[in-house]
């Protein structure tokens, strides 16, 4: 077993875990209000789906640990504490955001106009996630 991959694989999981829980949240919000409204609800699905890209940043950071690791430039247990701390980051913003999605989708419900201004808020919880991916980049190379 090679124990050099529980980092990556860690950044992963919980980078995916935070995105599941997040699109969820934000998926039962879209169908309460879709129950509810007539029309516009390829919006709703749209926004629920937003916290999907964290786990995106999961899945890079993992390839990029891997071979960090392979390459010998990023020992195994760096890899433990950055995929912890960093898919941590990445899992709990992506929750964050599935509940600011959410309040997005009941709120646009009822004042369609505001549409697009609540993206300025998942904007700024994806942000966080960009960060930790970010400074995760500059650590393992």
């Amino acid at each position: 077993m090679d124990f050099g991959m529980i980092g990556p694989g860690i950044v992963l999981g919980l980078g995916c875990l935070g995105s599941a829980v997040g699109c969820g949240i934000a998926g039962m919000a879209s169908h309460a209000v879709m129950t509810r409204v007539e029309e516009g609800h390829g919006k709703f699905i749209g926004l629920s789906a937003v916290p999907s890209s964290q786990s995106i940043y999961g899945f890079i950071l993992m390839i990029l640990m891997r071979d960090s690791i392979r390459a010998g430039t990023l020992t195994a247990i760096s890899g433990v504490g950055i995929g912890f701390f960093v898919g941590l980051a990445i899992m709990v913003s992506s929750i964050y955001q599935g509940m600011c999605a959410a309040t997005a989708i009941q709120a646009s419900a009822k004042q369609p106009a505001i549409f697009g201004k609540a993206f300025a808020a998942l904007g700024i919880v994806e942000s966080f996630s960009l960060f930790a991916f970010v400074f995760a980049l500059l650590i393992i190379r």
